[in-house]
This record gives structure tokens, C-alpha cells and sequence, in this order.
């Protein structure tokens, strides 16, 4: 009895003295998303994107424009064009229809590539923004995702923003 008694207080003792130390942490939360939509290395990488997948997605949108024309003269001509010349024509249109859908399935998987890789170049450079901050500022813990509340007086994620803009500023 009295050996469990001890024990008991021994632990309560522990217990309150990591209390204690985990009171003088300093820590803080960054909300990753907002950073992602906000920082200017994001805005600038999906603006690069645009303007380097533009011309392809121009060029897509023409040839879907021009493939509906084609239905339509179609079926407006149908009717007076012979057996074989409007088969011809709809095997023409589904060869044309088949090779747009190859095209832009491409296209979707090349922006999706580029739109990963681009990703993952700015959540390392976010990511490192992050931990120069914690150790500039002397931060113990810094959470990001997966946290479901925090308080403001925790929230650090408009002084990462501002060193992602300094450090955006200074490269350019």
C-alpha cells in the first residue's frame, strides 16, 4: 500500500513537472492551404503554367470548334450526299473526334505532370520557409494539416506569408 502511494506521487510529481516545461513551449500554426492559395511563389508557378499550356489549350479549342463545324455542315448535307461519300465523311469525323479526345486526354495528363511537379517545388520552398521561421523566431513546434482548432494567438501563418514574400521579392 504505502509502496503504491509512493508511486502514485512520484508520477503526479512527473506529470506536473512535464506540465510545467510543456508550458514554456513555444508554439505556433501555420495554415498550410491559405499559404498554398496566397504565397506569390504559388501565384507565380500557376501563372507560368497558364502561359506555358495556353497555346496548347488554344489549339485544342480550335480543333473542337472546327470537329462541331464539320457535324454540323454533316448533318445539314447529309441528306443530299451519296452512300458512300456520307459514310466516308462520318468515319472521317470519328477519326478527327477519337484523335481530339487523344489530344486533349495528353494534354490533361502533361498539365497534371507539370501542375505536380510544380506543386512539389512549392511545398518544399514552403516547407522551408516554415522551419527557417521556427528557428528564427525560437519556436519549439510548429503544426500545419491535420490540425482541427486553433486560436490566433498561435496562428503564424501571415509571418510565413511575408517571409514567402521577401524571399519571392528577392529572387526576382
Amino acid at each position: 500500500m504505502y509502496r503504491s502511494t509512493t508511486l502514485f506521487i512520484i508520477a503526479l510529481l512527473l506529470l506536473s513537472a512535464g506540465l510545467v516545461q510543456a508550458a514554456d513551449l513555444n508554439i505556433g500554426v501555420v495554415n498550410i492551404a491559405r499559404l498554398l492559395d496566397e504565397a506569390p511563389q504559388a501565384k507565380s508557378a500557376m501563372k507560368a503554367l497558364q502561359d506555358e499550356f495556353a497555346p496548347r489549350q488554344r489549339s485544342l479549342e480550335s480543333e473542337q470548334q472546327g470537329l462541331r463545324d464539320r457535324e454540323e455542315k454533316l448533318g445539314r448535307d447529309s441528306a443530299v450526299m451519296g452512300e458512300t461519300e456520307r459514310r466516308d465523311a462520318e468515319r472521317d469525323l470519328r477519326e478527327k473526334a477519337r484523335d481530339l479526345a487523344r489530344k486533349q486526354n495528353e494534354y490533361l495528363e502533361d498539365l497534371n505532370l507539370r501542375r505536380n511537379e510544380e506543386l512539389n517545388r512549392l511545398q518544399r520552398a514552403l516547407l522551408e520557409e516554415v522551419q527557417t521561421f521556427a528557428r528564427q523566431q525560437k519556436y519549439d513546434l510548429i503544426v500545419g494539416d491535420g490540425v482541427l482548432f486553433a486560436s490566433g494567438s498561435v496562428d503564424v501563418t501571415a509571418q510565413v506569408l511575408a517571409g514567402l514574400e521577401r524571399s519571392f521579392q528577392a529572387a526576382n
